[in-house]
C-alpha cells in the first residue's frame, strides 16, 4: 500500500512540475529573439518599432543602442502609459544580459503588449560584435 502511495504523489508532483514548466515556456514563447544584423536593417531603414533599454539610467548613459528609449525594468509597470501606443507593434528589448528583459516581458505581456522581441546577446553582445554603433 506504501508503494502505491508513493508512486501517486511521485506522479501529482511530475504532474505539478510539468504543467508550471509548461506554463513557463508558454509565457515566453511569446517574445521572439531577433538577431543583432536584423536589429540593424531595421534601424537603417526607420522600422525598428520600439527600441527599449530597460537598464538602469547610468548603463543607458553609458552607451546603448541607436533609438532606444530607457524605461528601467524595475519602473516600467508605473510608466506604460508612455509606451501605450506600441501595444500592437514591435518593442525590441534589450538590458545587459538577458535576465532583466524576463521580468520586463512579465510586465508587458499581461498589460497587451504582444510583439516582444528580444535582442539576441543584449547590450554585452552589441557591444562585443564591435561593428555595430553605440550612442551615448
Amino acid at each position: 500500500m506504501k508503494e502505491k502511495h508513493g508512486l501517486n504523489s511521485l506522479f501529482s508532483r511530475l504532474s505539478l512540475t510539468l504543467f508550471l514548466l509548461a506554463g513557463s515556456a508558454v509565457c515566453m514563447a511569446q517574445v521572439t529573439d531577433i538577431s543583432q544584423a536584423e536589429l540593424m536593417q531595421r534601424i537603417k531603414a526607420d522600422r525598428a518599432g520600439l527600441i527599449l533599454d530597460v537598464r538602469s539610467p547610468q548603463e543607458y548613459a553609458e552607451g546603448h543602442v541607436p533609438g532606444a528609449i530607457n524605461i528601467p525594468h524595475d519602473q516600467l509597470g508605473s510608466r506604460l502609459a508612455e509606451i501605450g501606443s506600441y501595444k500592437d507593434k514591435d518593442i525590441v528589448l534589450y538590458c545587459a544580459s538577458g535576465g532583466r528583459v524576463g521580468i520586463a516581458a512579465k510586465t508587458l505581456q499581461p498589460a497587451g503588449f504582444n510583439k516582444l522581441l528580444h535582442l539576441d546577446g543584449d547590450m554585452n553582445g552589441w557591444r562585443s560584435n564591435g561593428s555595430l554603433p553605440i550612442k551615448k
